[in-house]
């Protein structure tokens, strides 16, 4: 049955015109143009212009004070300035000009965008967050501590001695613990004596 389909499946794709399928493109966005590869169908231009960008420098009055244009630059064109250093640094570094090798650099590990300075007096803003978080959770805690029921009778010293005395009577843990040869620690006495009342 299924070998009857296959010949007229491929007949009816063959007779549909080319024109009913669309191809779908995704537009990217004014960055993307930073990490693009180069598209299959360009192919033979890229190279050609790629050697005559290259052989090039970029001239100066686009280089210079990069430093104080670059965040208020357009994305489009620091994509394309980044674009043509991109290409120029392709060469042999001895052939850049010293302003193409600063900005190359400044570009890639400057301080803009996520690597930026932060801002004057952010780090005493956050050391006194911290210092109000701190307070208020130390007043909660003696908050819940001011109106909690008093401690169980099972975390006095003096049941927690006793135990103690029936661990070692019942030789509880004997390899490590408070009935091993040696042992020299507290066993389970952790809290002060019990008030009395």
């Amino acid at each position: 049955m299924f070998l009857r389909s296959v010949p007229r499946a491929a007949a009816r794709s063959s007779a549909m015109p080319t024109t009913a399928i669309r191809s779908y493109r995704t537009v990217p966005g004014p960055m993307a143009c930073l990490n693009a590869r180069p598209q299959p169908e360009k192919k033979s231009i890229a190279p050609q212009q790629t050697r005559a960008s290259s052989e090039h420098a970029i001239a100066n009055p686009t280089l210079a004070g990069i430093e104080k244009r670059w965040e208020a630059m357009p994305p489009q064109e620091q994509a394309e300035l980044w674009m043509q250093l991109r290409d120029r640094m392709k060469v042999d570094w001895h052939q850049m000009t010293l302003q193409e090798k600063k900005a190359a650099y400044w570009i890639a590990f400057g301080p803009h965008g996520p690597r930026a300075q932060a801002p004057k007096g952010e780090g005493l803003k956050i050391a006194v967050k911290v210092a109000q978080l701190t307070l208020a959770s130390v007043a909660i805690f003696y908050a819940i501590h001011l109106f909690a029921k008093p401690q169980p009778k099972t975390m006095s010293k003096e049941w927690q001695e006793a135990s103690n005395e029936y661990a070692l009577r019942e030789k509880i843990n004997p390899i490590y613990g408070i009935s091993a040869e040696g042992y020299e620690g507290k066993g389970f006495v952790q809290s002060p004596p019990a008030e009395k009342s």
